[in-house]
């Protein structure tokens, strides 16, 4: 399995940007995919979150009302479109990708980072002020 994120950039605040996680070797089918991002000296951060089984989408509390997560599963592709962007949403932005397994009982995405198994790279989003 592999994830290839891309999309970021430099942006002034206010701002949009709509990031681009494509999978291969896998399929969308009863998957979650979550956007991570980590900025110098901090910890990585949960952004947003979709599952396939429900078709749910999570956000955090930091990005809720701007950020939307969508996704094309013809092309295996999550998106996460960026609007009204802050320089606080300044980091690499990565996503990550875990089989909704019967026993998260529908709560795939909110398990946490480390169920995450298959990791991008990620992509540097710069917002400046």
């Amino acid at each position: 399995v592999q994830l290839q994120a891309s999309g970021g950039g430099l942006v002034q605040s206010g701002g949009s940007l709509r990031l681009s996680c494509v999978l291969s070797g896998i399929s969308l089918d009863y998957v979650a995919v979550g956007w991570f991002r980590q900025a110098p000296g901090k910890e990585r951060e949960g952004v947003s979150c979709i599952q396939d089984s429900d078709d749910s989408t999570y956000y955090s509390d930091s990005v809720k009302g701007r950020f939307t997560i969508s996704k094309d599963k013809t092309k295996k592709t999550v998106y996460l479109q960026m609007n009204s962007l802050k320089p606080e949403d300044t980091a690499v932005y990565l996503c990550a990708a875990t089989r909704e397994y019967t026993y998260y009982d529908g709560r795939t995405c909110t398990l946490g980072s480390s169920i995450f198994g298959s990791w991008g790279l990620g992509t540097q989003v710069t917002v400046s002020s």
